[in-house]
């Protein structure tokens, strides 16, 4: 189906909220609630299930063959502990995840403006089991304004990448950390050296990286 018309049916019978020039390549998104603003876009192939809202604000995107999926809120046992739970994607302007990446948003995952999900594979896990309860846990993940995350990192649920930082390839993301400008890296995670303020990364004002 030739991308206007698809647009016309998402609108339609979908309820989602599609700017004119925001566009979806040949992939599924299923979501309660789907906002894409001023050229946004999602990539051939990827998958976006189960959330309650998947927002992409503008010229932000999801490249090609990512999986986002959450396990839906309401309707099961799983997670009734925990009624404040929201499975939400919401990127920020100019963000970035770029292909073949997993995110689950089982609790919701918020990446800031110009912040880019780089490489390939990294993981962003918002659940898991508590051993002590014996129950399915779900986590909110926070990822800032400006950050670089390397290919292949590992971020699990309630850790906070705090605006303008950079996390080092292969790394394991599993607190929250709170100082800007700097390079956090390892597994698990710390901080290893700060970063140079006046990097040009930082003062971006589009957020593809040329």
């Amino acid at each position: 189906m030739p991308w206007v018309l698809k647009r016309l049916f998402l609108q339609l019978l979908c309820g989602y909220k599609l700017h004119k020039t925001a566009h979806i390549g040949f992939a599924y998104v299923s979501a309660e609630n789907v906002v894409m603003g001023p050229g946004a876009s999602i990539g051939h192939f990827s998958v976006c299930k189960g959330l309650s809202t998947l927002h992409i604000g503008e010229f932000a995107l999801i490249g090609k063959a990512n999986w986002i999926s959450a396990h839906p809120s309401g309707g099961a046992r799983y997670y009734e502990d925990d009624i404040e739970r929201r499975p939400d994607l919401v990127m920020g302007p100019h963000s970035a995840i770029t292909h073949l990446h997993l995110l689950d948003c089982t609790a919701a995952i918020t990446i800031g403006r110009f912040t880019t999900l780089a490489g390939y594979n990294s993981q962003l896990l918002s659940h898991s089991i508590n051993i002590e309860k014996s129950r399915q846990e779900a986590l909110p993940i926070t990822i800032g304004d400006y950050c670089f995350i390397g290919t292949q990192t590992v971020i699990l649920g309630g850790s906070r990448l705090p605006s303008f930082s950079l996390l080092t390839a292969k790394s394991l993301l599993r607190t929250q950390f709170t100082d800007s400008y700097w390079i956090y890296g390892g597994v698990p995670a710390e901080p290893i050296k700060p970063a140079n303020v006046n990097g040009r990364y930082f003062l971006r004002t589009e957020g593809v990286v040329t």
